[in-house]
């Protein structure tokens, strides 16, 4: 008699990957979950098991990636005594290290549509995850103790982190140099200028960080004329 088939074991991880490729294969996301999961041997409800629709598993998969990226840096006993401008730096060159590994998929997200805010909102579960940890390693720059301008600092620090890391991730899209060399320098100059603006005298860091955005813009001028 013969053995009766083993039914195949559906994972996050799985149908993250189907549709990966999907996507980057027809240059379009499916017409519809029922399209999807017939093309990959799967049930709806196997899909609906992790996600609620497309757009959930999108924004998903940068938080996954932030996640991923905040673990390899905590099995690092070295990290758990950096400083907090060294813990962001290395939390900036691991996350873009994933992203360079699936940059197709990254940049198929971040530019499907032709409305950059709708591109943009794809990132909002990942601002939630990365708001949460800037408030961790970011040390304030004035000691106050009423409550509430503790928090409007808090507060501006983290948007301020915020918006560098899309500064990056701007960067890192369109960045042409091999291995993405540019990005880790972006990342150098970014990281200790804004540590220098926000908590020490601007020194030096912060004109040399302008002479590097000042030389990409023009090469960037002059390459495409």
């Amino acid at each position: 008699m013969a053995a009766p088939k083993k039914k195949k074991v559906i994972t996050e991880d799985l149908i993250v990957s189907a549709y990966t490729d999907y996507c980057l294969t027809h240059g379009k996301k499916p017409n519809s979950v029922y399209e999807f999961v017939k093309q990959n041997a799967m049930e709806e409800s196997d899909f609906y098991q992790f996600f609620a629709s497309f757009e959930f598993l999108e924004k998903q998969y940068f938080v996954s990636m932030f996640a991923y990226s905040l673990e390899l840096l905590e099995k690092n006993e070295a990290y758990q005594s950096y400083e907090s401008a060294d813990k962001l730096s290395a939390f900036y060159f691991t996350f873009f290290e994933m992203a360079t590994a699936n940059r197709s998929f990254v940049i198929y997200l971040l530019k499907q549509d032709k409305n950059p805010m709708k591109n943009l909102g794809k990132l909002s579960r990942l601002r939630e995850v990365y708001l949460d940890y800037a408030l961790t390693i970011l040390e304030k720059p004035i000691k106050i103790e009423q409550e509430t301008v503790v928090k409007i600092q808090d507060k501006v620090l983290q948007e301020a982190s915020w918006l560098q890391f899309l500064s990056i991730f701007n960067f890192w899209m369109n960045d042409e140099s091999p291995n993405f060399e540019k990005t880790d320098v972006f990342i150098e100059k970014s990281v200790k200028a804004s540590f220098d603006l926000a908590y020490n005298i601007p020194t030096q860091s912060i004109v040399d960080f302008g002479k590097f955005l000042w030389k990409e813009q023009m090469n960037g001028m002059f390459s495409k004329s």
